[in-house]
């Protein structure tokens, strides 16, 4: 049982770190998350990586992929209990700073250097989810011409077409599907 506890602590304290960083975007906390859980050997990267993809087709998806990750973890706890965890540890860090903040948010609003600091966190994002983006998931996942064209396509299909992103993470993941299979 103590095995299971020092576990348990372990995995409250990833999500909660990756939580703490979270700012302009869940997305920016992907390589945090990875590290947490691939890196350590707690699930491997192609489990990740399709978790993440699943994710992105409903709301919320950092909240929903965390919850995934405490769930298919190797060690205990696991399923539900481990879901629980991580997605507790993952909106907790938030939680608090909302509480904390909140009566003096009029204020800090109002602030015109507040205001900037906003501003210049919120552009560092961009990079941040651009990175993100690029490592682990482009580098794991476009290494030919096809794999461009899947991608491009998806794009063109969100972005051009206003298609939900529900349909194109199933139309995805069935022409992975169909394309992983030898002819």
């Amino acid at each position: 049982m103590a095995a299971t506890r020092s576990q348990a602590l372990a995995l409250f304290q990833a999500f909660y770190r990756s939580g703490a960083l979270v700012f302009g975007g869940g997305h920016v906390v992907l390589p945090l998350l990875r590290a947490a859980t691939v890196s350590t050997g707690w699930i491997d990267d192609n489990t990740f990586l399709a978790g993440y993809g699943a994710a992105q087709a409903v709301p919320g998806p950092l909240f929903t992929f965390s919850a995934y990750l405490g769930a298919v973890v190797k060690p205990e706890p696991h399923g539900a209990v481990g879901a629980t965890i991580a997605l507790l540890a993952l909106f907790l860090p938030g939680l608090l700073l909302v509480i904390s903040v909140l009566p003096f948010w009029n204020q800090l609003r109002s602030n015109a250097k507040t205001r900037a600091l906003f501003a210049g966190v919120n552009s560092s994002v961009v990079g941040i989810l651009l990175a993100a983006l690029y490592q682990p998931v482009w580098t794991s996942s476009v290494h030919e011409p096809f794999d461009f064209a899947v991608v491009l396509a998806a794009f063109l299909a969100l972005v051009a077409w206003k298609a939900p992103p529900w349909i194109v993470v199933c139309a995805v993941a069935a022409i992975g599907g169909i394309a992983s299979f030898p002819p």
